[in-house]
């Protein structure tokens, strides 16, 4: 209490210019969120707060050189693993950026190791000048028709609530379990809302109904639109939309045909899914702020959208703005319509200047061995992966959409060589292949998918949406056989197989989601993945290990893969690869 009042004296000191400030802005335009506007005058900062905004004096000067003051950005919403990074890792990456806070939902590294997996990524943040701040998993796994490496109930969550980096709980995508109030998922809800006022909802493929049901349970937000339409229709019932723009899912650019001067403060943006090399090359929320304005958004609207539409959003209620009360997090722009990003601080303090992180190394502490040990299959076989179908006969398609979550369920006939499937490459059909990697059950899905395009070769990876059990595609059953192998062999991450031999690997042991390396050594081995895939003949305009990455979910629509088998998310249910009406038991 006493050091709190000594703080807050000091800030009134320094408001009221009876003291120096710490730290003083000088000869910038302060970009004003709350009019729209631009403002001259000088930036006092005391005890990383911003306090006044006028003619000071501090103790240090900031000359912003007739540069942009703009609100750092907030990542409304972020699955930090998909970067393949650890939150110390990921923070010197989308700092230069200008993101700066982040909302993130661990539930990739919770669906393979629980609680644990939840510790580590709380204990990995501390040590980063980045606001990490966490959703709790609501669904792990995230539907009942898959076998994940773990289930939390709300129980296993409570402990969480006492961390001062929890903000609410995640995404809510067992849309079923909802619309019947089945009890577990009501109880994690009910804990919630007791503790923190924030839900996150998922919504993909939903109806308005659906909206009525999520919004009557306390969910604010929807991040999976893909069309104006839908995006209308959440803000209409009360919603906050995020614009999301990811590797795979770009969806910033038909919902912003939805956002309007009068509905434009419930928009924010998110990344969701980003892979490493994206936000190396492409950016973060900068990304989604220049696109933007490069489709006619006026640039100071964006940043509004980017940094203080998001804070009102989850609550932040002293950050989002360069205003006094809110904390000393901004960017110095050199350009406002590109967006273009001289100098980033947090707290007052320089973190990044010239696309690159300038703080001190981060210290991580050794991940434990459990974390890194997660990959289990028993013993495989190539007769293990036949799909036995009769010539002829008619075959559910999983057909993917690049540069979607969304793909196509299609029924074609397939070529069959000695009563099983065989893949084509004038039909461009491949085979896929889930594995279950945690439990040892023996599971193995398998399936049809067209649209990767490759001449020879597989690949696999244990980055498999949300279960993240081992997923594969090929041309062949021996490659495909072997990179399940290699997989194993490294303790999960990606590879590329041609003619039986592994081109090249990249190890993601960290409960086969996440490196272990500093960021820019994976970057270095992402680089090498994509070179090797043009050994495959992969000639696409999009990410191959994402796509295939997201063909295991099934809460996305139309038709994907699991551990189980063939899964109609329209209907929620298995079905055969070979019997298009009939339909087998849902689990």
């Amino acid at each position: 209490m006493t050091l709190a009042k000594t703080i807050m004296k000091k800030r009134i000191a320094v408001a009221n210019k009876d003291i120096p400030a710490d730290i003083v802005v000088k000869n910038g335009y302060i970009i004003d969120v709350f009019n729209g506007e631009l403002l001259s005058g000088d930036l006092a900062i005391a005890e990383g707060l911003i306090v006044g905004i006028g003619e000071y004096e501090g103790e240090h000067v900031i000359d912003a050189k007739g540069r942009y003051v703009s609100p750092s950005f907030i990542d409304g919403h972020v699955h930090v693993e998909s970067s393949m990074l650890v939150p110390s890792e990921f923070a010197k990456v989308v700092l230069p950026h200008g993101v700066t806070t982040v909302i993130t939902d661990p539930h990739e590294i919770a669906n393979v190791k629980g609680t644990e997996g939840i510790s580590y990524m709380l204990e990995n943040a501390e040590r980063s000048p980045l606001d990490f701040l966490f959703m709790l998993p609501s669904c792990v796994p995230a539907t009942p028709f898959e076998n994940a490496g773990a289930a939390l109930t709300a129980e296993d969550l409570t402990s969480f609530y006492s961390h001062q980096n929890v903000h609410g709980l995640a995404e809510v995508m067992d849309y079923p379990s909802l619309q019947s109030g089945e009890d577990g998922m009501l109880d994690k809800m009910v804990q919630n809302q007791s503790k923190r006022s924030h839900i996150d909802g998922h919504l993909a493929g939903l109806s308005s109904q659906a909206i009525n049901v999520y919004r009557a349970s306390g969910v604010q937000t929807d991040h999976e639109c893909t069309t104006a339409e839908e995006a209308k229709e959440r803000l209409r019932r009360g919603m906050y939309l995020l614009l999301r723009q990811g590797s795979v899912a770009k969806d910033e650019a038909a919902l912003m045909e939805a956002v309007t001067p009068h509905n434009a403060r419930r928009c924010l943006f998110c990344t969701d899914d980003k892979h490493l090399d994206d936000l190396v090359e492409e950016g973060s929320i900068d990304y989604n702020v220049r696109l933007a304005i490069q489709l006619g958004i006026d640039p100071i609207q964006a940043i509004q959208m980017g940094s203080l539409n998001a804070a009102e959003c989850y609550g932040l209620h002293d950050k989002g703005a360069i205003a006094p009360g809110y904390a000393a997090d901004f960017l110095l722009l050199d350009n406002l319509e590109e967006i273009t990003i001289a100098e980033v601080y947090k707290g007052g303090e320089l973190v990044a200047a010239n696309n690159q992180y300038v703080e001190q190394s981060l210290s991580a502490a050794a991940t434990p061995y459990t974390l890194t040990n997660s990959v289990h299959i028993p013993s495989l076989t190539e007769k293990d992966m036949r799909i036995p179908i009769e010539p002829d006969a008619p075959a559910h398609i999983i057909e993917i959409i690049p540069n979607n979550l969304v793909t196509n369920k299609r029924i074609e006939s397939v070529d069959v060589q000695g009563g099983f499937f065989h893949p084509s490459r004038e039909k461009d059909h491949q085979k896929i292949i889930v594995v279950e990697r945690h439990h040892k059950t023996g599971n193995i899905g398998l399936g049809i998918v067209k649209g990767f395009g490759f001449e020879t070769g597989a690949i696999a990876t244990t980055i498999a949406h949300d279960s993240h059990n081992l997923v594969a595609t090929g041309t062949n059953d021996e490659d495909i056989h072997t990179a399940i192998l290699a997989i194993e062999a490294i303790q999960g991450g990606l590879v590329v197989v041609q003619k039986g031999k592994v081109v090249v690997s990249l190890p993601l042991p960290i409960g086969g989601l996440m490196a272990e390396q500093q960021y820019e050594e994976v970057y270095s081995g992402l680089k090498e993945i994509h070179k090797a895939l043009n050994h495959i003949g992969f000639k696409g305009d999009f990410n191959p290990f994402l796509t295939l990455s997201f063909l295991t979910l099934p809460v996305i629509p139309s038709l994907k893969l699991t551990d189980i088998g063939l899964f109609d998310v329209e209907t929620f249910s298995h079905v055969s690869v070979t019997s298009p009406i009939k339909k087998q038991t849902s689990i």
